[in-house]
């Protein structure tokens, strides 16, 4: 995993996104040339032929700040349903919230929590099963310091699918306007459906990146974006989200379930030829499929990016890269 280090400066992550979406920069890596270009650029580098596929979940409010009876604050995420009422979540702080202990919102009990898994979720239920639409908040990631983030920024502008508790954060980038004027430029624009889980930005934290457990997430692939993908020239995937889904749907036949794929170098691609990106942590499973994808020039393109003022992560700037 040494290989797949590198130094972030705390000051290159983004603390906001920029307004307006499309005005977020693009490193753009075809061939041996890299250009530095904005998002709403994007039409001038597609045409017929191309391809398209965006991943359309939308973030849950699955935050909730609720209070134990004698008054002691705890927040529960929801990370994905599990039955009716029954949901995996992380609680915090767990140590403090025994198994059976009910926890309150302004309305009264609110979740059940139940026992401690091996890897630190719960299983809770949820006595107000309205609560999360009511009075959730989206969850942003953990490096983002700022409470002033308009929970809509954290949203793909074709967000449609409810289930994740991340964002496929290359989406963000995206404007109807820039997707309408690449559809004039002659390229379709197809969807894929993946719940983004919180394991997706951990660090993998094996020596070994073979010993690394992938986590496991929801798909769909439709059957035309799948028909679409075979009569491409080139798919071009926003997202390391929707590459996951469309190559885990290649791989094994299955355009719907749950995948435990885990792309690292030496992977075969079977579907995705360019890849549209946000810069991810260092040391991340998002990394190696950067690095699977175009080869170890990735640390080139990100020392570039980093020279030259890119921001990084969630809310920063975004690459566009072809496959080598």
């Amino acid at each position: 995993m040494d290989a797949f280090d590198y130094l972030l400066p705390e000051d290159a992550i983004a603390q906001q996104p920029v307004e307006p979406r499309h005005a977020a920069r693009l490193l753009v890596a075809t061939g041996e040339r890299t250009e530095h270009r904005r998002v709403a650029e994007l039409p001038e580098l597609v045409g017929p032929g191309d391809l398209i596929v965006v991943n359309e979940t939308r973030v849950s409010p699955a935050r909730l700040r609720l209070r134990k009876e004698t008054g002691g604050s705890v927040e529960v995420l929801l990370l994905e349903q599990a039955g009716a009422d029954r949901w995996d979540a992380l609680v915090r702080p767990g140590r403090r919230v025994p198994p059976g202990t009910t926890l309150w919102s302004d309305d009264g009990p609110a979740v059940r929590v139940g026992e401690r898994r091996p890897d630190g979720r719960r299983e809770v239920c949820l006595i107000d099963p309205e609560l999360p639409e009511r009075a959730g908040a989206v969850p942003l990631p953990p490096y983002i310091h700022r409470g002033d983030i308009d929970p809509a920024r954290y949203q793909t502008v074709y967000a449609r699918s409810p289930g994740s508790v991340a964002a496929p954060t290359a989406g963000l980038h995206l404007t109807d306007e820039v997707l309408d004027r690449c559809r004039q430029a002659g390229a379709v624009v197809a969807t894929v459906d993946l719940s983004v889980g919180l394991d997706t930005f951990r660090p993998v934290t094996a020596d070994d990146p073979a010993d690394h457990v992938m986590h496991s997430e929801r798909y769909r692939v439709p059957p035309e974006t799948m028909s679409a993908c075979r009569g491409a020239d080139r798919v071009l995937a926003v997202g390391t989200t929707t590459v996951r889904a469309l190559e885990a749907a290649a791989a094994t036949g299955r355009l719907e379930g749950r995948t435990e794929l885990f792309i690292r170098p030496g992977f075969r691609f079977r579907v995705v030829d360019r890849l549209m990106t946000n810069f991810h942590l260092p040391r991340s499973s998002l990394l190696l499929l950067l690095a699977a994808f175009c080869g170890p020039r990735w640390k080139e393109l990100y020392a570039e990016a980093l020279a030259a003022g890119y921001r990084f992560l969630s809310f920063g700037d975004a690459m566009l890269v072809d496959r080598r």
